[in-house]
């Protein structure tokens, strides 16, 4: 229950506004958004477990101490009510074993003049369990722009910026490291210094398990929508990963562990999209794995990737002593992208096995500027020390829709391609052009114009 109090302009009229909100599951008091000294007690000696953090001062200033108290106060459900204002906050370190409920509308926004330490984050997850957010229309943002250093300023025009900030990559909207079962539902990331969301290990090796993403976006953020260093065990499912711009890799998503001990394991991403980032929509860069780390598990479903900025797919680093498992894309759609649809490189046939079933790309490729790779698909070596034999390839039932007389496929020179298998449909008004590194005696991949 929420009491609106309505005076008459000359202060001769007061009528007190009961207005009842009924939220399945909470209380009418629990929804008042007023400080409420009684409801915190009953909070911190258990007579209640949902909170509302307005109970302990919603400060249009700094609410940081509101939501860190609220969180820490023991109770199982924390609301973030939508008071008509954003939430400023300064970092804020998340507990597990709760609920933390961002109500539609609600903004979650990063002080400006705060966060000057490189790995600052508004909402941190660190070495915890069993934490579910919700945010369906609520988003937590920053102040990207304010973080900007170098030359990216010049390019897009800003004069000057909040800072002087340090220099970093790292400051992101949600930063889990060592979580096990933290779902996240609807809600949005913006604007950040690093990453939308940033998942690792946790202290001691402590490695982030079971973690889900369901209707999130990730927007404009400045170096990844997601970035995924470790983890055995994430589910993205209907998720958009748009706009990243800012420092390179600049993808929509990037797998990239950082050495030989983390885990790309039992990844799945189903039914999410990928617009409009200036890097790779989806990259995937294992470099620093080795045969003896645990084999890989990555698999996108019914995924869509588009960019008037950049390229859709890439896959690469990984080397002759790379880690074994695979990497799989079905019925995945590119199009309309300023880059190449797909890219392979540097990719040993010994080494985890990289498959495309049944994926579509139409109209890649547009801007020939683009990088040195203007075709639909790329497969790409430039150091044959940590990759004697290129492939472990497929592409299985893929389609390409071209039209521009140019190769389906460009290689590099002189590459030689070991066991690179499966068929590819192409409708292009100039015919099919191939490669030749194609014909080879160790490919099997036949390049045909399709019937309709």
């Amino acid at each position: 229950m929420r009491s609106l109090v309505v005076r008459s302009c000359r202060g001769f009229l007061l009528v007190v506004i009961h207005v009842f909100l009924v939220v399945p599951g909470l209380a009418d008091d629990e929804l008042d958004n007023f400080k409420n000294p009684q409801a915190v007690e009953d909070v911190q000696t258990g007579k209640r477990l949902v909170a509302n953090a307005a109970w302990w001062g919603f400060d249009e200033d700094d609410s940081t101490d509101a939501i860190q108290t609220a969180i820490n106060s023991g109770a199982k459900t924390v609301i973030i009510p939508d008071v008509g204002r954003d939430w400023v906050v300064r970092p804020i370190k998340l507990a597990g074993e709760m609920e933390l409920v961002l109500q539609p509308g609600v903004v979650v926004s990063a002080k400006r003049g705060e966060f000057r330490e490189g790995g600052d984050c508004v909402f941190t997850a660190r070495d915890i369990s069993n934490l579910t957010i919700r945010g369906s229309g609520a988003k937590v943002k920053m102040q990207k722009e304010d973080y900007i250093v170098g030359p990216v300023l010049k390019e897009i025009g800003m004069e000057g910026w909040f800072g002087p900030y340090a220099k970093a990559e790292w400051r992101s909207c949600l930063n889990i490291r060592g979580c096990t079962n933290i779902r996240v539902f609807g809600l949005t990331l913006a604007d950040s210094g690093g990453d939308g969301i940033y998942i690792d290990d946790g202290d001691n090796l402590r490695r982030s398990r079971e973690i889900e993403l369901h209707e999130v976006v990730c927007d404009n953020n400045y170096r990844q929508g997601l970035s995924i260093i470790s983890v055995d065990g994430l589910t993205a499912e209907n998720c958009t990963f748009k706009n990243t711009w800012g420092t390179p890799p600049c993808a929509g998503v990037d797998i990239e562990t950082d050495n030989a001990d983390q885990l790309a394991r039992n990844i799945v991403f189903r039914n999410c999209r990928f617009e409009d980032n200036y890097g790779a929509g989806i990259l995937i860069y294992l470099a620093p794995l080795e045969r003896k780390s645990e084999p890989v598990s990555i698999r996108f479903d019914d995924c869509h990737v588009t960019s008037h900025r950049g390229p859709g797919i890439r896959v690469t680093k990984i080397h002759d002593d790379g880690p074994g498992g695979t990497i799989e894309f079905r019925n995945c759609i590119v199009e309309n992208t300023e880059g190449y649809g797909l890219c392979v490189q540097d990719k040993s046939a010994d080494s985890a096995r990289v498959s495309f079933f049944k994926c579509e790309l139409r109209n890649v490729a547009k801007n020939r500027a683009y990088r040195d790779l203007w075709a639909p698909i790329g497969l790409k070596s430039g150091d044959s020390k940590k990759v004697a034999r290129f492939g472990g390839i497929d592409l299985i039932e893929c389609r390409v829709e071209d039209d521009r007389n140019r190769p389906v496929i460009e290689t590099s020179d002189q590459i030689h391609l070991f066991d690179i298998k499966g068929k590819i449909d192409v409708k292009n008004p100039h015919g099919v052009k191939n490669s030749s590194a194609i014909s080879q005696n160790e490919v099997t991949l036949s390049v045909t114009a399709s019937p309709d």
